[in-house]
């Protein structure tokens, strides 16, 4: 990361975005060309150092085929603030938090672990508590991200607490 004094060094900031945000852009890369698409989510953090992405989706389609071919990817999450204005063009831009990170793609199989994945989704997405039944679970496709390796940054304004 460049910009060191944007980095976010602790699991608990990191946390924070993915708690306000609701999208994940996953990029991936099938028969040598990128795709990316943005997804619902729903996260674990383990051990403040693996982070499990929760995604559902049809049973098939584009983004599957690829992920089954070639499992790694890279995410992003991240949310906007209000512009920054000044006088130099070059100044100027956003406050922002992002969450960035690279996985692989592991589809769940397991309806008990598919279940728990979507009501772990739709708690994150809705703050409601749904348990899914294996009906609705057999009916889509569930595949979490695992990583190891993400990252936080964040361009804070200037009257927020600093840590």
């Amino acid at each position: 990361m460049r910009r060191k004094d944007r980095k976010i060094g602790h699991i608990d900031g990191i946390e924070e975005i993915l708690l306000q945000c609701k999208t994940c852009h996953v990029a991936m890369v099938g028969d040598g060309s990128p795709y990316i698409v943005p997804l619902s989510y729903g996260y674990k953090l383990i051990g403040g150092s693996t982070l499990e992405l929760y995604f559902h989706s049809a049973p098939s389609g584009r983004k599957l085929d690829i992920l089954k071919r070639n499992a790694s990817v890279c995410f992003e999450v991240s949310y906007e603030g209000e512009p920054v204005h000044a006088e130099n063009p070059c100044d100027a831009g956003y406050y922002f938090a992002s969450v960035i990170g690279f996985g692989k793609a592991v589809f769940i199989e397991d309806i008990v672990e598919k279940c728990a994945a979507l009501s772990r989704m739709f708690r994150h997405q809705s703050g409601k508590d749904i348990t899914f039944t294996a009906e609705q679970a057999g009916a889509v496709c569930v595949f979490k991200i695992v990583s190891d390796d993400f990252t936080g940054k964040k361009k804070a304004h200037p009257l927020e607490i600093r840590e």
